[in-house]
């Protein structure tokens, strides 16, 4: 799965990094590659390739020169926050032929959501509701 932002398309491992580095702000390239799994050169890379794109910034932590803090640039998290805000609700609307089958589309994501956030043991299992 490749995550876009306005045509721009990341590699899988660019996604987790940028993922990760919005739940935790100001980490080291070791923090993340401790939580992603990926080695520590493979995030090193990525940080680059994201940097060079404008959507990481990095900088030296105060307390060790030697270790670069990550985080993601302003404009990409508003890109981000303004895509993870639209409502699904009017796009199956538009994709999907009739009110009646609209509904049991909604109806059918939010029962997927339900046993997908019960499997990982996630707050608001079952029954949250997005609508």
């Amino acid at each position: 799965m490749n995550m876009q932002t306005g045509g721009l398309v990341l590699t899988p491992g660019e996604t987790a990094v940028v993922e990760d580095a919005i739940r935790h702000p100001a980490s080291s390239v070791g923090e993340i590659s401790r939580r992603t799994g990926f080695t520590q050169s493979h995030v090193s890379a990525s940080v680059s390739r994201l940097r060079r794109q404008g959507l990481i910034e990095t900088a030296a932590d105060p307390a060790d020169g030697r270790r670069t803090r990550v985080r993601v640039a302003d404009e990409a998290l508003t890109a981000v926050s303004r895509r993870a805000a639209r409502r699904i609700d009017d796009i199956v609307r538009r994709a999907v032929d009739g009110p009646d089958r609209a509904r049991r589309a909604l109806d059918l994501l939010d029962e997927l959501a339900d046993l997908l956030l019960a499997s990982t043991g996630e707050p608001g299992a079952p029954g949250h509701r997005r609508r």
